[in-house]
């Protein structure tokens, strides 16, 4: 039996037991059409359910009674609809418990301290996945519940309180779609000795992600030619430009120098997540430049798969920011990768 103060349980004629709650499932049987629960665990008895009550045999169940308490299911929808932000579809009450999925494509966002919060309140408990994580639409996301079959009001007060303060407590930021300009370097690619493997893997991982790549350069390891590359994607109407390659500390690898002699403020040049180290950050007019690092074209996940996303969402990223990724920022390189069902990131 779940979680119930006993004294609060009682046997009752099925006449006297309107508004009071089912502490155990009731089962109807058809003989060799049905046998199941007719009603549930939980259930708050309605006048409409004394006839079929009665009419299964029932005189007296058991049952216990609210006394002002919220039930199970209105306390959790009640949670639910104070934390759910935008992008965010809430299920109906099962067992007790409400679901959180996904509306669309988009970022997950959990407010973390505040979802400590709400679970350090008695009986009330909110799981949820990862925040700062890609999701699709129709995934499911979190769910809450109390313990209890019932709570006193006031805590749940408490919980709606704590998400008015700090609201939404969970939601999915889309991602909007925008013109990348797409810059591969070097000079093997550029004169043909081999295939450009780089650009097209990046132009993949921007259309799973909803941004069209509208111009692509391949240029020689060639600061002057780099900075022209990137002046003439933003005149072509890019709004994210990606710099692929040339981005370690080799006297030929010029992709950082480029990208600050084109104007770029750097945000960083260097990020505590492997793969990925040698990730640049930077803004030229509020477009956002990225100098992506080798890995990028042979590790499924990596930087770009942390940082892109958040750009995509409208979120401002702080050095700061790059600094805290250190924690979460190994990848295992698991024979399977399950990402983004993994730590890294996290």
């Amino acid at each position: 039996m779940k979680l119930y103060n006993k004294s609060k349980i009682k046997s009752l004629p099925v006449e006297e037991s309107v508004g009071t709650v089912l502490v155990h499932d009731i089962t109807k049987i058809i003989p060799d059409l049905f046998k199941g629960p007719c009603f549930k665990k939980g259930h708050v008895i309605t006048q409409e359910d004394v006839e079929e009550l009665l009419d299964i045999g029932k005189r007296h169940i058991y049952v216990a009674t609210l006394n002002g308490e919220l039930h199970e299911n209105d306390a959790a929808i009640r949670i639910a609809e104070a934390a759910a932000g935008p992008g965010i579809n809430l299920s109906a009450p099962q067992e007790g418990k409400v679901n959180f999925s996904s509306q669309t494509n988009g970022l997950l966002k959990i407010n973390v301290s505040a979802l400590e919060e709400i679970n350090s309140i008695p009986d009330v408990i909110f799981a949820t996945l990862h925040t700062n994580q890609t999701v699709q639409k129709g995934n499911d996301l979190a769910g809450t519940r109390i313990i209890p079959l019932s709570i006193d009001e006031n805590r749940i007060i408490e919980v709606e309180e704590i998400c008015k303060k700090h609201f939404p407590i969970i939601q999915v930021k889309p991602l909007q779609c925008l013109s990348v300009g797409l810059i591969v370097t070097g000079s093997e690619v550029y004169h043909g000795r081999i295939r450009d493997g780089f650009g097209p893997v990046v132009e993949k991982k921007f259309k799973e992600l909803g941004s069209p790549v509208i111009k692509k350069t391949i240029v020689s390891d060639d600061m002057d030619m780099t900075v022209q590359a990137i002046h003439d994607n933003i005149s072509a109407g890019a709004q994210m430009i990606a710099v692929t390659g040339g981005m370690s500390v080799d006297p030929d690898d010029l992709t950082p120098a480029s990208i600050r002699a084109a104007g770029g403020e750097v945000i960083t040049y260097g990020a505590p997540v492997l793969p990925g180290a040698m990730f640049m950050l930077a803004h030229i007019n509020n477009i956002p430049v990225i100098g992506l690092p080798g890995c990028v074209m042979y590790h499924r996940a990596s930087i770009f798969d942390l940082i892109v996303p958040k750009l995509l969402a409208g979120e401002s990223i702080l050095k700061s920011d790059i600094v805290q990724m250190g924690h979460g920022g190994f990848c295992s390189s698991c024979k399977t990768c399950r990402y983004p069902s993994c730590s890294f990131g996290k």
